[in-house]
């Protein structure tokens, strides 16, 4: 059995989870620098986990439990969240905690019903609801479809931590378990990164799970990914406000592939009107980049430009592919833009177009779809397209 330390993240409260080192892929998400799957322990009268790890760290969680407790003393293991990054090992634990009851929502007792099978001892509490374990009573809300139906946090006002599960989480592999342990632009960026792929969608979900957290006497937020938030409490919040109303910096982001070169003259030409304008822009070749780093940035960019040639009377496959991912996502309150090329057909700026309909973004400028390979007349007058699309973005909110 492997031997790994005990964290102390407050008195009697212990941090006992397990580090993925070498996870770059998460669910299609790409996870560059790793991630951690938190579990948290109590001791008090009657011991509590809250969540546990993925099935594959467990032995790494009960080393760390056993460098604390006996397995078998744990009388609760509250289960925030139903996905098996952070339920995997309750039927592992209950081979070592025989006699423990789950703690979990109504939607949370199915849930695990259905991905286990087992006979298990649950006790389902309603949001608002609370469970005496000694010195500290626990506080459950519920937060549906932040992200999963069955969500919820574990507040501990005798400590003011909040346990959110998903919430400001961040995938990060670190041996530093606080947020004041690592540089706040690496974690901003993180912790971005996972709200766009994962929580974007629920934005006004969010907003209403804020409205509750925000009245809370908290001084420590203890995610089940990434570090531990408490000395960057009132940043995070600020950007989860915003990430949640879906408001967006007066950025550019061009999006796009392409074939024989076009499309990209014409992204180019895009970029070089926009940023005339004072504008700044990001660009990203889809060939080139993961879906799951550019979804961040639409998250940051009010204004979207997408470009595709045509492909078999349709749009190129990475950009299908990329505006399926980002339909699903559901991001709000964009301006958007279309460009391609096309040798005979021309169908791929129509089909992109009709997805930027769906996402209700606003679209002020026709689109740019032209012929085989662009001339230089034909660049300059995207240009001075670009330039236009830069003043009106420059002029919003005045």
């Amino acid at each position: 059995m492997i031997k790994l330390n005990k964290i102390k993240i407050k008195p009697d409260i212990y941090w006992v989870g397990g580090i993925d080192w070498k996870l770059r892929n998460f669910h299609g998400y790409s996870t560059n620098r790793g991630t951690t799957y938190n579990a948290y322990l109590i001791i008090d009268k009657k011991i509590t986990l809250i969540d546990t790890v993925k099935h594959y760290l467990f032995d790494e969680m009960l080393s760390r439990i056993k460098a604390i407790v006996n397995p078998k003393k744990i009388e609760y293991i509250v289960s925030n969240h139903v996905e098996m990054d952070h339920s995997g090992s309750i039927p592992k634990i209950l081979k070592y905690a025989p006699n423990v009851k789950i703690i979990t929502s109504t939607r949370g007792e199915k849930g695990l019903l259905r991905h286990y099978k087992k006979d298990i001892d649950f006790q389902v509490v309603k949001s608002g609801e609370t469970l005496n374990i000694g010195k500290r009573t626990l506080h459950f809300v519920h937060i549906p479809m932040v992200h999963w139906p069955d969500s919820m946090v574990t507040y501990i006002p005798n400590d003011k931590l909040l346990i959110p599960n998903d919430a400001f989480g961040q995938h990060i592999a670190s041996d530093e378990r606080f947020d004041d342990e690592i540089d706040w632009g690496i974690l901003r960026e993180e912790a971005a990164k996972y709200y766009g792929n994962i929580v974007m969608p629920y934005g006004d979900q969010v907003v209403n799970a804020l409205k509750v957290v925000l009245k809370l006497d908290i001084d420590m937020i203890a995610p089940s990914h990434g570090v531990i938030w408490r000395s960057h409490i009132p940043k995070i919040l600020k950007e989860y406000k915003k990430w949640a109303t879906y408001t967006a910096e007066k950025k550019a982001l061009i999006i796009y592939d392409s074939m024989w070169g076009s499309t990209e003259k014409i992204a180019c030409s895009l970029q070089e009107g926009l940023t005339e304008t004072g504008i700044k822009v990001t660009m990203r070749n889809l060939s080139s980049s993961n879906i799951s780093d550019i979804i961040t940035e639409v998250q940051d960019s009010k204004l979207i430009l997408l470009g595709s040639p045509t492909l078999n009377n349709g749009m190129m496959p990475s950009m299908g592919g990329f505006l399926t991912y980002l339909k699903g996502l559901q991001p709000r309150n964009r301006i958007g833009f279309v460009f391609g090329s096309y040798g005979w057909g021309g169908q791929a700026v129509g089909e992109i177009e009709k997805i930027i309909k769906d996402l209700s973004w606003d679209m002020p400028f026709d689109s740019i779809n032209l012929n085989y390979i662009p001339d230089e007349e034909e660049l300059i007058k995207v240009k001075d397209i670009g330039k236009k699309i830069g003043n009106y973005l420059k002029k919003l909110g005045r």
